[in-house]
């Protein structure tokens, strides 16, 4: 809401109004030599508030804080690299445990199902839900049913889309298992 406010602050109205004079601008069609009425008053105590014509501002990249920490900078380019750190243990599934870089944007690195992994982190990033929800940890009270999925848990640590990442998983309980397979396949998936 805050970045749409701040986005349509850029080019003010008085400024679109006043790039077709009123003294130029005529209608098109049968009524071609009819002046259109001005949006920007031309006589009463507005008319001197009329601004002055110049180069309509660029917009500028917004403050993390106005959307929301998606900041738009110069450097989002180098920055929108992901470069994670997938460390897992005790998942009883061969080949699954053990420390793996996952690199996207090229897909590199020692992952496993490093492509596989890179499409899932892309899914979850075009949406605004998946990138506030993919790595946040569950909140402290959320009731969550008391199933153990077992005593796997992973440790991911680096950045995804210049987003700094450090979050730790289990299958401690019901949501921290539904919060695991969402990550699959950057988490192995061990149901």
């Amino acid at each position: 809401m805050l970045r749409r406010l701040a986005l349509t602050a850029v080019v003010p109205l008085a400024v679109l109004a006043t790039a077709v004079p009123a003294s130029t601008a005529t209608a098109s069609g049968p009524a071609a030599s009819e002046p259109v009425p001005a949006a920007v008053p031309t006589s009463g105590p507005f008319a001197a508030a009329r601004p002055a014509l110049g180069p309509l501002p660029m917009p500028l990249p917004l403050p993390g804080f106005l959307d929301g920490g998606e900041g738009t900078g110069a450097g989002e380019a180098d920055e929108a690299r992901t470069r994670l750190t997938v460390s897992v243990e005790n998942t009883g599934v061969p080949g699954a445990d053990g420390t793996f870089e996952l690199e996207c944007g090229p897909t590199g690195g020692t992952h496993p199902e490093g492509q596989a992994a890179c499409d899932r982190l892309a899914e979850a990033g075009a949406t605004r839900a998946g990138r506030q929800e993919l790595f946040r940890e569950t909140p402290e009270g959320t009731m969550c049913t008391m199933i153990h999925g077992g005593d796997a848990t992973a440790r991911i640590v680096g950045t995804w889309e210049g987003r700094a990442v450090d979050t730790t998983a289990s299958r401690r309980d019901g949501c921290e298992i539904a919060r695991w397979n969402s990550l699959v396949p950057v988490l192995p998936d061990v149901r």
